[in-house]
């Protein structure tokens, strides 16, 4: 199984979609002649000036639901695995992709805005919505919203849960070993497991308005105290931050693993992380109720910067100014050792050895409850995508009890998650990733050469910003889009 799955992964991941992902964010940032530098003061303002309505949720409230699939295990065990297979350098690469998907993050997400719509009550919409009304392919967009679906549902649940098993399990020790039809592991994760699914039903058996409720309050709070941790690490170890950051930069053009394994690395764990171009992203963005759609566009462009180049790096420096970690790229031969072999790469151990190392045991277990927080909120935001794209085929083919199953689906894997290896669920979690990746950007690629609405939006924004509106507007026929319903409702 192991064998198989890996064989898939090394095709959904080869250069092509690195290369694209990269190519992707280069093109959108011309031509929004970088609009992640130009609007940074405000993108700041736009996240808090929001509000929330019956159908739709706040601007921060859908950049909370965003950076809860954003902020997960791809911070903390994701950026391990790249320094782990693909060196120091593999940092560097994350900050590339992430500075670049900025503006693919605005252009998806205000193309996911755009092409909203009102389905019982609230607001829907994500790439499915989008590449059937811009694109026209109503066939396309039904492979994404089922990719979707079997990735947030089935495949990507585990990634999260599994960490958070490794890490109880690392915090709070395993010795107690059970036998099963499911193979042998802890009582720690089987305790685990049992808690995080019963939350887990509790919160999605609530609705999107429960989940977007909590992670507003959870995201922000812990995404804080584990930057503030790090803050305190590096000041500890103020003197090496230098050394480290040059090293970084040094790595990443003279990679001791090799030019493919620091960018390949770094690329996927970055778009892992931060989503950029993945489609995840316009599915909250798409919630929000706000007078234009690139406001909301600009909100979620920011949201890849609190990612990777906070969130992140604040494992990078960790990890890297105490020495705690391994270098083994794909080809097996040892670079680095400063842990006992044994140590995983594809988990927390990294980062949890590196405050170990200078606060003990608190080090274990802070992590671990961070962890929990950070992938527990993205399992949220996982359940709420794999939900939208359920209500897009909803509405030509319904399915007796279709969002039941869904969350029993979703439980499932979230409980085998917990349990099994971390090889196994990282490349389920990776073909998830990259198939929707590659459908995405293809995506809004041919939506741009098509229409450019994203284009168009941004600059009607800019125009009655630089007017000094007080009160947006978007009529989207005058700017040549089509297929805009809500919005032109919204206007008559």
């Amino acid at each position: 199984m192991q064998e198989i799955v890996s064989s898939i992964n090394d095709y959904v991941w080869s250069s092509a979609l690195v290369y694209l992902c990269l190519g992707a964010g280069l093109f959108f940032s011309i031509l929004t002649r970088f609009v992640q530098l130009r609007l940074f003061r405000e993108m700041i303002h736009l996240l808090f000036s929001g509000r929330s309505s019956k159908k739709g949720i706040s601007s921060f409230q859908a950049l909370a639901v965003s950076l809860s699939g954003r902020v997960g295990t791809g911070n903390i065990a994701g950026v391990a695995a790249a320094i782990g297979f693909g060196g120091p350098g593999a940092v560097f690469w994350m900050w590339v992709v992430a500075f670049f998907g900025a503006s693919t993050a605005y252009v998806e997400s205000t193309l996911g805005q755009i092409y909203k719509e009102v389905d019982e009550g609230q607001y829907r919409g994500g790439p499915a919505y989008y590449i059937e009304k811009a694109m026209g392919q109503k066939w396309y967009a039904w492979i994404f919203a089922i990719s979707t679906i079997i990735a947030t549902g089935l495949l990507l649940p585990g990634v999260q849960s599994n960490s958070i098993g490794n890490a109880a399990e690392l915090a709070f020790g395993g010795e107690t070993r059970i036998e099963s039809f499911l193979g042998i592991f802890s009582m720690t994760k089987l305790i685990t497991a049992a808690m995080v699914v019963t939350l887990l039903g509790i919160i999605i058996f609530g609705g999107v308005r429960r989940i977007a409720r909590f992670t507003q309050v959870v995201v922000p709070f812990m995404a804080l105290a584990y930057i503030l941790m790090a803050i305190v690490i590096i000041i500890m170890n103020i003197g090496d931050l230098p050394g480290v950051i040059a090293m970084i930069f040094k790595d990443a053009f003279t990679p001791m693993a090799g030019v493919g394994a620091a960018i390949g690395w770094g690329v996927k764990r970055g778009v892992y992380s931060n989503e950029a171009g993945q489609g995840t992203g316009p599915h909250a963005a798409a919630a929000a109720e706000v007078d234009h759609p690139a406001q909301q566009g600009l909100v979620q462009a920011f949201s890849v910067y609190i990612d990777t180049l906070f969130v992140c790096s604040a494992t990078a420096f960790m990890i890297l100014i105490t020495g705690a970690y391994n270098v083994i790229p794909d080809s097996g031969a040892l670079l680095v050792q400063n842990l006992p072999l044994e140590t995983i790469i594809d988990s927390p151990a990294f980062t949890q050895l590196a405050l170990e190392s200078e606060v003990g045991g608190f080090g274990k277990v802070f992590v671990a409850v961070a962890l929990f927080f950070f992938a527990f909120t993205t399992l949220l935001a996982y359940y709420y995508i794999a939900e939208t794209n359920l209500a897009y085929i909803r509405r030509t083919f319904r399915i007796p009890y279709e969002l039941l199953m869904l969350k029993i689906a979703l439980m499932i894997s979230v409980f085998y998650g917990t349990i099994r290896t971390a090889s196994l669920a990282w490349d389920l979690g990776d073909i998830g990733v990259g198939l929707m990746a590659w459908l995405n950007i293809v995506g809004i690629l041919i939506i741009f050469f098509m229409a450019r609405p994203a284009m168009a939006a941004l600059k009607d924004y800019e125009a009655q910003r630089k007017a000094g509106v007080t009160d947006y507007t978007f009529d989207p026929e005058n700017l040549g889009i089509r297929n805009a319903d809500f919005w032109q409702k919204k206007l008559d």
